[in-house]
């Protein structure tokens, strides 16, 4: 930890955004300089942002995120120094795998077929999911030259180009829209997933690096993958919660809307909150805002900065929440969730079943399912009305897993421009935002806009940023 200067005793740091980065940031300010005065705005009644779990009759009902990854240090990091780690859950030991959807049938992700890295031939050749013709064109991969132009390549022609177009659209599709919820033909390879680029650079292939990767870690199934997943005991609320509870009394005001960052020519920034007439100065600020939020803070005096950040779309979407009486259930349940590829041409995205995921989100008896609607290809459905979810859910459930009668339980909620999305030159929109930010001194950014859209990544965005302020 830093030594705090008695030269910098008084400073004082806006966070703009209570969302996970912005808590990150707040809380990794007072940890370096523990002698500033921090106070996080946040336009909302609450805290969290895409974090928001609720209790009802029983359920624990995540609305937004429902857990991260541990394999990146940054959210077991923080978990560690709020105190938090004891209540970290793994997902439950059985069931460890993903379904995916053909016709009205689910099958298994072939065993050891992570995204776009196929660590086992057999699996492959006896999956159900391809036809005999792309499982040949699947393992010919093998034989494809690697990709000499260093532009920037979109997922779904990097992914046609080495897997051939049906492994890209039965496998690679349905598993990243799960994760970006975006569109293929757009989304940049190098912003979101960069290690398969390296993989090809380094090996020559996918199938080449997955067996040189296999040969020193030793055998991977599908299922480990799934094992790096944690979650608080009582739901993703609690990491908000318990980053707020480390920051100074009063540190953070709700309902607080920022509608102008001004900075101030001697020096500094000037924070005006909608509710109030006069401007509050800061030392420095961080923007911890959505991209179409921090364009419009920063249009005022610099639009290079807010026309760079209004070049980040975003999609958004809806998930239902809904419970049946396992009776209710005609197939067993044998996996933590299925997802649903495009060319299905089905309503939905992905299904989640949590209470076969994580333990404690259902009564006995009960089943919990988390549906997924919407997304950069539907976005007519996040604006769906309830009624209309409703129908979409059952009829999906019923003609997949054999649901009959209604839920016991049915919630919606929606994240309307809720998931930035990483379209095909993201980093170099980011490399021209960060040349801004260094322009303005106290000045920084923070959140999924920029290198990551996880929770572990906006905690390490927030962090990085209040690392920068507090220097």
């Amino acid at each position: 930890m830093n030594a705090p200067s008695p030269t910098n005793a008084r400073r004082r740091i806006a966070i703009v955004g209570g969302g996970v980065a912005g808590l990150a940031a707040a809380h990794r300010v007072t940890e370096l300089q523990p002698q500033y005065e921090v106070a996080l705005f946040e336009a909302s009644a609450r805290l969290g942002g895409a974090l928001r779990t609720e209790r009802e009759d029983g359920f624990l009902l995540e609305y937004g995120a429902d857990n991260f990854i541990s394999n990146v240090p940054w959210g077991v990091d923080l978990c560690k120094r709020i105190g938090i780690t004891d209540q970290l859950i793994e997902t439950n030991p059985g069931h460890r795998r993903a379904l995916v959807a053909r016709g009205s049938q689910l099958y298994p992700v072939p065993e050891g077929f992570m995204l776009m890295e196929p660590r086992a031939v057999t699996p492959l050749l006896t999956t159900r999911l391809l036809s005999l013709r792309g499982k040949a064109r699947m393992l010919a991969e093998y034989f494809v030259s690697a990709r000499k132009s260093d532009g920037d390549e979109c997922l779904a022609s990097f992914a046609i180009r080495r897997f051939g177009r049906e492994a890209f659209e039965r496998l690679v599709q349905p598993l990243v829209a799960g994760i970006y919820t975006a569109d293929p033909e757009k989304l940049s390879l190098a912003a979101t997933l960069p290690r398969f680029l390296e993989m090809e650079r380094q090996h020559g292939g996918l199938i080449r690096a997955a067996r040189k990767r296999k040969t020193q870690e030793g055998s991977d199934g599908s299922g480990a993958r799934y094992s790096l997943f944690v979650t608080p005991r009582d739901g993703m609320q609690t990491l908000p919660a318990a980053i707020a509870a480390k920051l100074t009394p009063n540190a953070v005001r709700l309902n607080a809307r920022v509608e102008a960052v001004q900075p101030v020519a001697a020096s500094g920034w000037d924070i005006k909150i909608a509710s109030e007439a006069a401007p509050q100065h800061f030392d420095g600020v961080i923007l911890a805002t959505s991209a179409q939020v921090t364009a419009q803070l920063t249009r005022p005096w610099d639009a290079e900065l807010a026309n760079a950040h209004a070049e980040i779309p975003y999609a958004g979407s809806a998930i239902a929440l809904v419970a049946y009486n396992e009776n209710q259930i005609a197939r067993p349940i044998d996996a933590f969730g299925l997802v649903v590829p495009e060319v299905e041409r089905r309503d939905i995205i992905a299904a989640s079943f949590s209470s076969i995921k994580f333990p404690g989100r259902a009564p006995q008896g009960k089943v919990l399912v988390r549906v997924f609607l919407g997304g950069a290809m539907r976005p007519d459905l996040v604006t769906a009305s309830d009624e209309q979810i409703r129908a979409i859910v059952r009829r999906e459930l019923g003609e997949l897993i054999g649901v009959a009668g209604e839920p016991c339980l049915f919630r919606v909620a929606r994240w309307p421009s809720a998931m930035p999305q990483y379209h095909l030159g993201h980093l170099d929109r980011v490399s021209r935002i960060t040349a801004r930010v260094t322009a303005w001194p106290g000045l920084q950014v923070a959140g999924a806009a920029y290198t990551g859209v996880g929770v572990p990544h906006c905690i390490r965005s927030g962090e990085a940023a209040a690392a920068e302020v507090c220097q």
